[in-house]
């Protein structure tokens, strides 16, 4: 593959190729900031590990957008993975908005451009989903993860972020979420 192919297309469902993905919820509005939204989270990437298999090498929820660093099993496709993912997570959040604080539904409205409204947890489109095409590049982002809410000023350490994949590859702790160490490239020195 060209690098001029690269250029043009922002990513390809390739065998082995790790895919560094970002989505945003609705208006970057931040609906990650409880510890609700973070759970219905988990619960659905591990869920959708079972049903699209891939390895989760880093991972990060900020208040408003997920970072994620995967390797998709040969022959899954990043859609069905992101489907997987975000669909459970916007029906138990609209599920629990409907019955719990109906008011916050305004803020999920969305008109779209063909007149139909609809409540939205996260932002259109599919996200920021980028190949990764050296052990570089896969370490490079798992550093650029761990280092987000630091950036944002969230916390001193990104140890002290509870929601994030820092912890496992520190301290080998595979809380809250689990990761897959194994299939890590390696970088050559």
């Amino acid at each position: 593959m060209s690098l001029i192919g690269r250029i043009h297309r922002k990513s390809y469902d390739l065998p082995y190729q790790a895919h560094y993905l970002t989505f945003s919820c609705f208006q970057r509005q931040p609906f990650f900031k409880s510890q609700r939204a973070p759970l219905w989270f988990k619960e659905s990437l591990e869920a959708a590990q079972t049903r699209y298999p891939f390895d989760l090498w880093a991972y990060v929820i900020m208040p408003e957008h997920v970072h994620l660093l995967i390797l998709p099993a040969n022959g899954v496709l990043i859609r069905n993975i992101l489907a997987a993912i975000k669909q459970p997570v916007t029906r138990r959040a609209l599920g629990w908005i409907e019955k719990n604080h109906p008011a916050f539904l305004s803020r999920m409205l969305d008109l779209q451009p063909n007149g139909k409204c609809t409540h939205r947890f996260w932002q259109r489109g599919g996200g920021y989903d980028r190949n990764q095409w050296t052990a570089e590049e896969i370490h490079e982002k798992i550093a650029y993860i761990h280092a987000n809410p630091v950036r944002r000023k969230l916390v001193e350490n990104p140890e002290e972020w509870q929601w994030s994949s820092h912890r496992a590859w520190v301290g080998g702790s595979d809380v809250p979420i689990q990761i897959n160490r194994e299939s890590l490239p390696p970088l050559v020195s």
